[in-house]
């Protein structure tokens, strides 16, 4: 139809707001209940193993415009940050931005019957073509996940 279409592939992505269905906002809003007395002391957690790409929701709102006015029509882009994180990782730097005392549980609930070991995507033919990069570091995102969902928490009390 003549259409100039250009295709993304976005891997993980988080970031503030994003539903609690997903592990980085899960385990942020699991601290802070725990922060704020609403839950007992234990997370609950599933694979801990899995490595994931996992990209700024923010960062991605760029890379999409940028994909969109100079991407190549017809043209795929993988949009990631290129790099990718284990769930504990994730894990530890939610933890290590609270000073509550949590212990961590397995739930089989959160175990997958069959698990990627790693997804990591390349980005290099987005980089090439519109100059994107990742510019939120994984510690600042997982700081503003947690603190989102405090700031949440403390309102609806």
């Amino acid at each position: 139809y003549g259409l100039k279409t250009i295709r993304t592939r976005a891997f993980n992505q988080t970031g503030p707001g994003q539903s609690p269905a997903f592990v980085v906002s899960d385990f942020a809003k699991q601290v802070a209940e725990i922060e704020t007395g609403l839950r007992e002391p234990v997370m609950r957690v599933g694979n801990l193993e899995a490595r994931r790409d996992f990209s700024d929701v923010r960062d991605l709102a760029s890379a999409y415009w940028l994909a969109a006015a100079k991407g190549e029509p017809g043209e795929v882009y993988n949009v990631c940050s290129g790099s990718s994180y284990s769930v504990q990782e994730i894990l530890d730097m939610i933890l290590s931005a609270s000073s509550a005392g949590v212990r961590v549980e397995t739930d089989p609930s959160k175990l997958r019957p069959m698990d990627i070991p790693e997804l990591r995507g390349d980005n290099s033919r987005l980089r090439e073509a519109t100059g994107w990069q990742p510019a939120i570091p994984m510690e600042r995102t997982v700081r503003d996940v947690l603190d989102y969902w405090r700031a949440r928490i403390a309102s609806a009390s």
